[in-house]
């Protein structure tokens, strides 16, 4: 068994990591000083698409992108803005968004119902 599973580290994320809506995702997406990362896997962006204006870094790969000491840094996702991070259902990115924190990143957020929830909205 082990010690902690992936609905622990779930749990975990979900109570120390803000969720924003995406009726509340509307409101800071032309905002310079937030930015929204994607971290999804390719084969998912080109299949379904992304939410306009975001940021790729998949999940295997955000430590890297999200460091400024690292070879492949990005950036745009700099530990000086607001971070809004999305998966496909929200799951991992409340994993990567706590991740960010352990980093030392401040203003971190998990869009709630990820990428799907962005997309239903979209059709409303």
């Amino acid at each position: 068994m082990l010690k902690r599973g992936f609905k622990q580290m779930l749990a975990d994320a979900n109570a120390r990591v803000e969720t924003v809506s995406v009726v509340d995702l509307a409101y800071v997406l032309d905002d310079e000083d937030t930015v929204l990362v994607d971290v999804r896997e390719e084969v998912e962006i080109e299949a379904e698409g992304k939410i306009p204006g975001s940021v790729h870094a998949s999940r295997g790969l955000l430590e890297f992108h999200a460091d400024p000491d690292s070879p492949i840094y990005n950036p745009a996702i700099s530990p000086e803005k607001r971070v809004i991070i999305y998966c496909g259902t929200g799951g991992r990115s409340a994993l990567a968004a706590n991740t960010l924190l352990e980093m030392g990143y401040r203003d971190v957020a998990s869009l709630a119902g990820g990428y799907g929830a962005w997309r239903a909205a979209q059709k409303d």
